[in-house]
């Protein structure tokens, strides 16, 4: 059961000291579950920061990069929008009393029975990329607001989503809105995703650009789009920089779409997930075991250390993108910031997670100081597409979450605190 209660914190958040005592002095380093630690002023800072960055542009926080109530609670407070993926998204957002009109069903490909929900709930603006998913509104949502997804691919981003959502500018755009005219739907916009963790943030240029062309021409079948959705991939772990992205943002909103008195003003939404949430959260391992492997003359040559967490857990980003991760230790003989008991010397070793599985290896070939049963190795920028993906397998539990506030922050949201 995971514990909701947000502790505020007069002054900084000191992680550190958060695990020491909830680990260290009140497990006595014996837990059997991981702990996160959740800085929920550090999603609030964020939103601040991508408001100052990028004033035109509203955000939509990706439910589906970390569904934790309490960060939708807060973001939903602050005024932020949601993309939602599916009913049970949409109807995590609504309990917070976000209006449907705060929400896109940003799914280009849905189960009739969302969609079905999605007009019994009033979230009118979804996304399509196809015929047969035009159709397939038609049939059940006639009068749902319609944002059409493009393909524009980042040349180097963590997840590629072209392959599979978004159809090509040129050649399939132009026919799908004119296939939607033909049906009488409404199209109101159009999206993009140059991919989840991008790394190339001239390709949001390319990408307005070519939405600017589809707005020209949707407008000669008759429609007076409104909608602009640039998509997520905007980096979130710390000392990454937004403002590289925003340069890049900005200059080509005010080149293709300018604010203009003469011309009808167009809405500019993103769907950041990552951004807001992977330096959000620090998770907390316990190493349980340790095997020393010997060399030819019978010296440590090698050390597997075994943690209570894995990649099935929410080291799954390891399996899903190929995410890197790098610890540092804490131990529970450290005084005055040196290890009193073990050995100074480093040795090469590796991490290595709960399960049985041979896979599940967490990070290699490091070179640490030894590592003794019952410290703490702590993963920083641990919030994104890490909690939502974790299982139970071979029975072992997901890791915990505590949450923190600083009192200053969270003032201003004027929220009661959750027991």
């Amino acid at each position: 059961m995971i514990n909701k209660k947000i502790t505020l914190i007069e002054g900084k958040i000191d992680v550190d000291a958060i695990f020491r005592q909830k680990i260290f002095k009140e497990n006595g380093g014996e837990d059997d579950q991981a702990l996160f630690v959740c800085n929920l002023t550090d999603v609030m800072r964020k939103f601040h920061l991508w408001c100052e960055k990028m004033p035109r542009v509203k955000p939509f926080y990706a439910v589906k990069c970390n569904d934790d109530d309490n960060v939708v609670r807060v973001l939903a407070k602050m005024g932020a929008g949601f993309d939602c993926a599916s009913k049970l998204e949409i109807n995590q957002v609504l309990q917070y009393g976000v209006s449907s009109d705060r929400i896109i069903f940003a799914n280009p490909c849905k189960p009739n029975s969302h969609i079905k929900h999605a007009a019994a709930t009033n979230v009118s603006l979804m996304t399509f990329d196809s015929k047969i998913e035009l159709e397939k509104i038609q049939a059940i949502f006639p009068e749902a607001r319609l944002v059409l997804r493009i393909r524009c691919d980042a040349k180097k981003a963590q997840i590629q989503l072209g392959e599979k959502f978004g159809c090509d500018p040129i050649q399939e755009a132009p026919l799908l809105l004119k296939n939607a005219k033909d049906l009488g739907l409404t199209v109101v916009g159009i999206s993009f995703h140059v991919g989840s963790g991008c790394l190339d943030p001239p390709v949001f240029r390319e990408a307005i650009y070519a939405a600017r062309q589809l707005f020209d021409y949707a407008q000669m079948l008759g429609y007076r789009m409104n909608l602009l959705d640039i998509g997520g991939g905007f980096p979130g772990n710390t000392g990454t920089d937004i403002g590289v992205f925003a340069d890049v943002v900005n200059s080509a909103l005010n080149e293709f779409f300018p604010v203009s008195p003469n011309e009808d003003r167009i809405e500019v939404i993103s769907e950041p997930g990552r951004f807001f949430v992977s330096s959000a959260f620090t998770l907390g391992t316990t190493v349980h075991s340790k095997n020393e492997i010997l060399n030819k003359d019978r010296k440590v040559s090698h050390v597997k250390y075994y943690i209570n967490d894995g990649v099935y857990g929410c080291f799954n980003p390891i399996i899903s993108y190929q995410e890197v991760f790098q610890p540092y230790i804490l131990s529970r003989h450290t005084v005055n910031g040196t290890n009193s008991e073990a050995d100074a010397s480093k040795l090469t070793c590796s991490i290595w997670g709960i399960s049985c599985s041979g896979v599940d290896k967490i990070c290699d070939k490091l070179t640490l100081p030894r590592i003794t049963i019952g410290d703490v190795l702590v993963f920083t920028n641990m919030g994104s597409y890490t909690i939502p993906i974790a299982s139970n397998f071979n029975g072992f539990p997901i890791a915990r979450v505590l949450y923190f506030a600083e009192s200053d922050s969270w003032n201003e949201l004027d929220e009661p605190i959750i027991d």
